[in-house]
């Protein structure tokens, strides 16, 4: 059995996350690993989470091949605040000639300052690592990791938009723990329209709609020309930025993905033990910060020192709830609407 403690934070994606991977890393008995496997591209889950035992140089493969979807975002100026990587001063990967690798853009960034020496001992490690199922890479990667970083006993990874995972998580990480971290629907999904990410989902739904495909991950460059042309640039390495953040999206159709992912990802977590998982609410964290940290600190198996906490307590000061009610009501009533099967479902699992 590893020596660690594992828990991973779960979520939509827009609910608090990034804040919280800020506050778990300021605890000095935990490595925070930040996007990991949001920063895998969702095609290889099935190889990284599964059951195929893989070398490892394989293993290495997966975690220092650049992920394409982020390349592209960062190279046509629409970067997600949470891509660390590229905003450092000094750094030898580019999204637009070598390719920015999956473990760089936002794992090894939130760890240290220097990246790129990390990335070179990991490389020097990790290939050098036997055939075994992917779960045991994991686990030894968490181990060089924590012992990189003073040998914490506890790890927690926070990945955005990763609720839908909890299944293949859970059959990988059978001992692990999760955190269901979540925010008022309609706040949420306010949050989501402003972000990229999120707003490139309606557009691929509506891509793949008008070229009579069942889901965008369908799509290919070759479907442009029966495209129009304020979409077709989107299948492409390079268009105008504009295209995905100018284009009216209704505020109710990111109300509906968040009530989607919410209801599936309950479904999902209700597999996991009930003494391995609990909830936690941004709303609830920024108001009763201290309580909720003291709460979290004990589920995940860590003393809630109080130099930890004092600092944490002021870094979430700075959140406000309530952005949705400040909507009109012409935007305000379809949204709710559109969130209550989310909020139904989260009332129902306290």
């Amino acid at each position: 059995m590893p020596n660690q403690k594992l828990t991973f934070v779960v979520g939509t994606g827009r609910c608090g996350s990034t804040a919280l991977s800020k506050v778990i890393n300021l605890h000095p008995d935990v490595l925070s690993v930040n996007e990991l496997f949001a920063s895998i591209p969702s095609a290889e889950v099935p190889e990284v989470l599964g059951e195929t035992p893989l070398s490892g140089q394989e293993f290495w493969e997966y975690l220092s091949q650049p992920n394409a979807v982020s390349d592209v975002l960062i190279k046509n100026g629409l970067v997600p605040p949470e891509f660390l990587y590229h905003r450092l001063p000094e750094r030898r990967f580019d999204a637009a000639t070598t390719g920015i690798p999956v473990i760089s853009g936002m794992v090894l960034p939130h760890l240290t300052d220097e990246p790129d020496a990390l990335f070179d001992e990991l490389a020097s490690e990790v290939t050098s690592w036997p055939t075994r199922r992917p779960a045991d890479h994991w686990w030894a990667l968490f181990g060089t990791l924590g012992a990189r970083f003073g040998n914490p006993g506890t790890v927690v990874e926070r990945s955005g938009m990763s609720i839908g995972r909890v299944t293949e998580m859970h059959r990988a990480f059978p001992e692990a723990r999760f955190v269901h971290l979540y925010r008022e629907g309609p706040d949420c999904a306010v949050s989501m329209s402003r972000h990229v990410s999120f707003r490139m989902l309606p557009l691929g739904h509506e891509m793949a709609a008008r070229c009579g495909l069942n889901s965008p991950f369908e799509l290919t460059p070759a479907h442009a020309d029966q495209l129009p042309p304020d979409l077709a640039p989107l299948l492409g390495d390079e268009w105008d930025p504009a295209l995905v953040m100018d284009r009216p999206i209704p505020l109710d159709a990111f109300g509906t993905i968040w009530s989607g992912v919410i209801v599936d990802g309950l479904r999902k977590l209700e597999a996991v033990p009930a003494s391995q998982r609990t909830g936690l609410s941004y709303e609830t964290l920024l108001e009763e910060p201290e309580k909720e940290l003291i709460r979290l600190a004990e589920f995940i198996g860590v003393e809630p020192h109080r130099a930890w906490l004092d600092e944490s307590v002021a870094l979430l000061d700075g959140g406000r709830p309530g952005a949705a009610r400040q909507l009109p009501e012409a935007e305000l009533t379809p949204l709710l609407e559109s969130c209550r099967p989310g909020m139904e479902a989260l009332a129902a699992h306290p």
